[in-house]
């Protein structure tokens, strides 16, 4: 059975021991935190009433943080996650590249 074949492999559940991004979690952790903050400030100039340009201008900023945040973890899962597969060969790295080739075509739509 491949990871691409199973309903786990998008929610994260396989059988490598740790994922690429742990070394930086605490990283990703403080950035997705001020990203809840950027998305309350945008809900909160909303309810204010702010100008509409200074909203829009707030949600770019948190559009590029969201995509910062993605591709450092992208960069982490090829460097490690794919890495390891290819490295084994056989169907479980050509699952982990049609994987990754996937999250890719989602982040560039």
């Amino acid at each position: 059975m491949t990871l691409a074949s199973t309903p786990s492999a998008a929610s994260g559940s396989h059988a490598h021991a740790h994922h690429g991004y742990i070394t930086d979690k605490d990283k990703y952790l403080n950035r997705l935190k001020r990203i809840e903050g950027q998305a309350r400030g945008i809900h909160k100039m909303v309810e204010d009433e702010k100008y509409c340009i200074d909203i829009l201008t707030q949600i770019s900023a948190l559009t590029s943080a969201l995509e910062a945040v993605a591709l450092g973890l992208l960069d982490d899962h090829l460097r490690h996650c794919v890495v390891d597969a290819a490295k084994l060969g056989g169907a479980d790295a050509e699952a982990k590249i049609t994987e990754a080739s996937q999250a890719i075509a989602r982040l560039v739509r």
